[in-house]
């Protein structure tokens, strides 16, 4: 498993962090049970970059939190792409303060639901949101950061 972590917020990543999200893409993958060696991608980006994907790859043209671009492919030689998660750093700051929580649980939340993304979760549907919400909850009881 290899993560890598892009900081494009002018070096506002703490070092303290990528050992905290590469705990919870292991949490992710082990409650998954996902049997491949793979690699991913998370990025710290502004909230102007994160409007501008999400505008053209979804159609919004809003700030969104968190954008997650799955691109295994079951045929893929291990290690396999995952893909990539894309956070906007001053959302999750703006959603911790919010929520009365760190920072850090925040971007681990964040974290999560980008792999689960990246792993065919969705939450289009309702029964598809509540199972997401659920398995969203056990890996933040894995990490010790529930609610």
């Amino acid at each position: 498993m290899d993560v890598f972590i892009d900081d494009r917020c002018n070096g506002q990543r703490k070092n303290d962090w990528i050992e905290l999200l590469e705990k919870v893409v292991k949490e992710a993958v082990d409650l998954e049970q996902f049997p491949l060696d793979f690699e991913i991608g998370i990025s710290l980006v502004t909230p102007e970059e994160i409007q501008e994907l999400n505008h053209q790859y979804r159609g919004k043209d809003q700030v969104t939190d968190v954008l997650s671009f799955p691109i295994y492919e079951e045929t893929d030689p291990e290690p396999v792409q995952l893909g990539d998660i894309v956070i906007c750093l001053e959302r999750a700051k703006e959603q911790a303060e919010e929520y009365g929580h760190s920072l850090e649980r925040e971007l681990c939340f964040l974290t999560a639901h980008g792999m689960l993304h990246l792993m065919g979760y969705d939450h289009m549907e309702e029964k598809e949101m509540e199972k997401m919400q659920k398995k969203e909850k056990e890996i933040m009881q894995r990490i010790h950061m529930p609610r």
